[in-house]
């Protein structure tokens, strides 16, 4: 029953001898799966982040759309109201299109960048043909709610 005595093993030395111990379970956050789940909240939160700043965006240029609206209602002016729908189109795609160059393109190629990004006809043949010539001759609008309505449209779908 006991070791023989040439190996050096005693039952003194038994009794001495301990159970072997291990180490501790890790704690929950130590875990490969914690860590997973910390890196996937952070990509959620930034996603999320991402998502609310460019709606920011969009939401000012929709105000600031309506502001226009209201000044056009309120004083009549054509130009004005042109001049600035195309200035706001041309800033938000610029900052949209970072590398188009949107900022250089002037008249009928305007329109063709907004209608390729969005505009589903709406700026070469629709109501918002008339910014091509309007800021620079004024001959009225016959339809302000339609031209403010495609740049309304324009910018919903092109969210920044």
């Amino acid at each position: 029953m006991f070791p023989h005595p040439s190996i050096g093993m005693t039952p003194q030395a038994l009794d001495s001898l301990r159970d072997v111990h291990l180490p501790p379970e890790p704690l929950f956050w130590q875990t490969p799966v914690c860590w997973i789940a910390l890196v996937l909240l952070i990509a959620l939160i930034s996603w999320a982040l991402h998502r609310v700043i460019r709606r920011r965006k969009l939401r000012a240029a929709l105000r600031r759309v309506s502001a226009l609206m209201t000044a056009y209602r309120r004083d009549g002016d054509t130009v004005r109201l042109a001049r600035d729908l195309s200035g706001l189109l041309r800033s938000y795609a610029s900052a949209r299109f970072p590398q188009a160059g949107v900022e250089g393109l002037v008249g009928r190629a305007l329109l063709d960048f907004l209608d390729t990004h969005g505009g589903k006809g709406a700026f070469r043949s629709g109501a918002g043909a008339v910014l091509e010539t309007l800021p620079y001759q004024p001959s009225g609008i016959a339809d302000a709610a339609g031209l403010v309505s495609a740049v309304r449209a324009w910018l919903l779908e092109n969210p920044q």
